[in-house]
């Protein structure tokens, strides 16, 4: 599979596609910035402001260390680009503790599951920043997943987990785009990307399954998601164990 580290023989249709999947990344990156950065209001406890106030500044790092590959290779702003269509298209804020919760569980998780794809981009400085930008989301999820099951186990959010999961579970699922389309064709032809969005999105939601179990939620139907997703996916909880929920260790209680 041929590799490139600059625009140097790179035709226009993978330049193209290229250049997408960074706007992509630092639309979502961006977006968790804000939506993080507004949920501090709502945090209760200092050990936790710490964390999310933490994973808002490593959003905004993973933001530009995309923006520096994308000016070196287009020659053009990223940011602007980002804005324009985080003004189209915002993702929304969250109103409460729990919701913050929710969010971060779910919408760094859909971002984990994607840039996983890119784990052996053909476009190499992308590929370079992937690995560290990955293992930043693993912690920022990881802490949404034990913050969810901690307050739905409290009894406390009957009446808000399952219309807030479904929310979040939709911006998670647009992480990954239109399965099964040409784009997503070419871009694992020319090793852009691994895997179609369909497979991604199975892997998220088999990855989310042991907390729907703990936490008394349920599925929504695709269609009241709004979203288009395989006839294959998987949605059933059969098998799955609630005690594989909720493993993620504070970093200061790690030896």
């Amino acid at each position: 599979m041929r590799t490139y580290s600059s625009r140097e023989g790179m035709d226009e249709r993978y330049f193209q596609t290229v250049r997408q999947m960074m706007e992509s990344q630092a639309y979502r990156e961006l977006a968790a910035a804000r939506l993080f950065g507004h949920g501090l209001q709502f945090i209760p406890e200092l050990r936790w402001l710490e964390y999310v106030a933490e994973s808002v500044h490593e959003e905004v790092e993973h933001l530009e260390a995309v923006a520096g590959i994308y000016e070196r290779l287009t020659g053009e702003e990223l940011l602007p680009r980002v804005l324009a269509r985080l003004e189209e298209r915002p993702v929304g804020f969250v109103g409460s503790w729990f919701e913050l919760a929710m969010a971060q569980f779910l919408f760094d998780r859909g971002g984990f599951w994607q840039l996983r794809e890119y784990e052996a981009c053909s476009f190499l400085p992308y590929r370079e920043i992937v690995g560290k930008i990955i293992g930043e989301e693993t912690e920022h999820q990881g802490m949404g997943e034990q913050l969810v099951v901690e307050l739905c186990r409290s009894g406390e959010h009957e009446a808000t987990k399952q219309p807030y999961f479904e929310k979040w579970l939709r911006e998670g699922l647009l992480s990954f785009g239109r399965p099964g389309t040409e784009g997503n064709r070419y871009a694992i032809s020319v090793g852009i990307k691994r895997r179609d969005s369909g497979e991604v999105m199975q892997d998220y939601l088999t990855d989310i399954k042991p907390v729907i179990k703990a936490c008394g939620l349920a599925f929504p139907t695709p269609e009241a998601l709004g979203l288009e997703t395989p006839t294959w996916i998987d949605w059933s909880l059969d098998g799955v164990k609630p005690a594989d929920a909720a493993r993620w260790t504070p970093r200061a209680e790690r030896h």
